[in-house]
């Protein structure tokens, strides 16, 4: 299964065409926030109809904690939304797919990534 991130879920959108996998509620509300006020639940209402969203339980903070931890060590976080967008796909055993090369570096901690 695929978790699609932010950027790529924009540019399907943008193109008309339909990416088969999950969203992390982050990528929802990175969305939502650039849509504007009068379009915006008709919008939220449609990726709800399509895709499954996954929220951030136990799991997921669990690996954020970690990634942060790590990366704080190693001097180089991330935003919060990306590190919680990848603890979503590590803590649910799903591929990112994304077009942000900032990703790359997490795939040593175990991150499966499929990158545009």
């Amino acid at each position: 299964m695929r978790l699609i991130d932010t950027s790529v879920l924009i540019d399907s959108m943008r193109k008309g065409i339909f990416e088969k996998g999950v969203i992390s509620v982050i990528t929802l509300i990175e969305i939502l926030r650039g849509i504007s006020g009068e379009k915006r639940e008709r919008v939220k209402r449609l990726i709800e109809d399509a895709y499954d969203i996954i929220n951030i339980n136990n799991k997921v903070i669990l690996k954020y904690c970690e990634i942060y931890e790590i990366l704080k060590r190693k001097g180089g976080l991330m935003s919060d939304a990306d590190m919680i967008i990848a603890a979503t796909a590590m803590a649910h055993d799903l591929v990112l797919v994304t077009k942000d090369k900032d990703f790359e570096r997490l795939v040593e901690l175990g991150l499966k990534l499929e990158l545009r």
